[in-house]
């Protein structure tokens, strides 16, 4: 994971003093150097450069640059003066980018070809991961291995195989799992593979401080190891703790001694067993004070009383359960979709008494269903079978719109 450059909108109060170092990632952030921008042009955060390789040039991506670069490398102990650092060549052009998608591509396949070289030597070791330099000339072979491996006859192979130069980086178990990645049990992205840089040891005394059961399948992450995080809250817990009286282990009582189990940093409570009966007694750290100062004047507790636990936290009302099957009928569902269309049906007879109104006002107006008359010799039940062929018949008998017929002779 990236750095976040705070001192980016800082105005630069000496320019020949400014930080000449530009920190630069490499294979999606799995591998990062320092490198000594010697061009006039300025850096920032997720240009592509081309910087020097071995016996050619890499290209990687900015990462950080100004200011913040040198306290990185102070936490890192590398000098800034340093004439080992490498230098920036250029900014990455296409042909710079080209190139190293073509090689990045040949990775896959090659760390499958490696692994089966090294079966067939017989060497006991695992590839993790295959990285090739930009250009192509150069391949690094990071492995895991619980001993000392002899690679001359492996780096004959690798050479002759993929034509390149070959170098071998022993990593650890955190390391590999850094560069594979994968989702924690917190289901969260690995901190070893986004912002997590230095790998301090973890123990089971910092499980034993936090009051977790040692279970080797619950504090082991991916790597095999203890997970990280159990050192991110051991400092707090040790805080915490200092409140507590030291040497209470064990409280002497006529029913015997009292063997601590637990201690409770939220609410200020210990808890104690006796030797014959599985009964856990919480008690608060002034009784167990007390009880302590008693047995350094050679007296022993009488018996050993739960104290009642009290929690700030407000109690929580659980829902009762309750059975609703039978309850809810499909016809008062019926009966409100009845009155909503009735009340639908209401809120149209406005408007259709409105256009009635307006018909009766002008009866010129093209003929609407309302304003439609019955005509003279036309039958309402035809009116309704449109498209029939009775229609037809009626207006070849002379019905419909036809005037009706004066049957009165003419006369001269």
């Amino acid at each position: 994971m990236n750095v976040h450059d705070w001192l980016t909108n800082l105005p630069v109060a000496d320019t020949d003093t400014i930080c000449r170092i530009v920190e630069v990632s490499f294979n999606n952030g799995s591998r990062k150097d320092f490198f000594r921008n010697t061009t006039v042009h300025w850096y920032e955060k997720g240009d592509m450069v081309a910087v020097e390789g071995v016996s050619g040039f890499d290209t990687g991506e900015v990462s950080l640059s100004g200011e913040l670069v040198r306290l990185q490398m102070k936490k890192k102990g590398i000098d800034e003066n340093n004439p080992e650092i490498k230098k920036i060549l250029r900014r990455a052009g296409d042909r710079d980018l080209e190139l190293m998608k073509q090689n990045k591509s040949r990775e896959p396949q090659a760390l499958m070809r490696a692994r089966s070289i090294a079966r067939q030597l017989k060497l006991e070791m695992k590839l993790s991961e295959v990285e090739f330099q930009a250009d192509g000339r150069k391949a690094t072979f990071f492995y895991t291995a619980d001993g000392r491996v002899d690679f001359r006859e492996l780096i004959k192979a690798y050479a002759s195989e993929f034509k390149v130069k070959v170098e071998m980086k022993q990593i650890g178990t955190r390391q590999e799992a850094a560069k594979v990645g994968g989702i924690g049990s917190c289901g969260r992205e690995l901190c070893c593979s986004t912002w997590l840089t230095s790998f301090k040891s973890v123990t089971t005394i910092a499980a034993r401080y936090q009051n977790l059961s040692i279970n080797q399948t619950k504090l082991s992450g991916q790597c095999g190891r203890l997970k990280c995080c159990l050192n991110y809250e051991l400092d707090t817990y040790l805080d915490a703790l200092q409140g507590f009286p030291d040497n209470a282990d064990l409280l002497e009582t006529v029913k015997g001694n009292a063997l601590l189990i637990k201690k409770d940093i939220f609410r200020s409570m210990m808890w104690y067993t006796l030797p014959d009966s599985n009964k856990q007694y919480a008690l608060s750290i002034t009784t167990v004070r007390k009880i302590k100062s008693m047995n350094m004047k050679g007296q022993k507790a009488e018996t050993l009383e739960s104290e009642e636990i009290v929690s700030n936290k407000p109690k929580e009302i659980e829902p009762e359960f309750v059975d609703v099957v039978g309850q809810i009928s499909l016809r008062t569902l019926e009966r409100n979709d009845k009155k909503r269309k009735f009340s639908k049906g209401k809120d149209q007879r406005p408007e259709q008494k409105e256009n009635k109104d307006r018909v009766q006002s002008n009866p010129r107006q093209p003929n609407t269903p309302l304003q439609r008359p019955q005509q003279r010799g036309a039958d309402p039940r035809r009116d309704k079978n449109k498209g029939n062929g009775h229609r037809d018949r009626d207006n070849n008998r002379g019905g419909g719109n036809q005037p009706p017929r004066d049957n009165k002779p003419k006369t001269n």
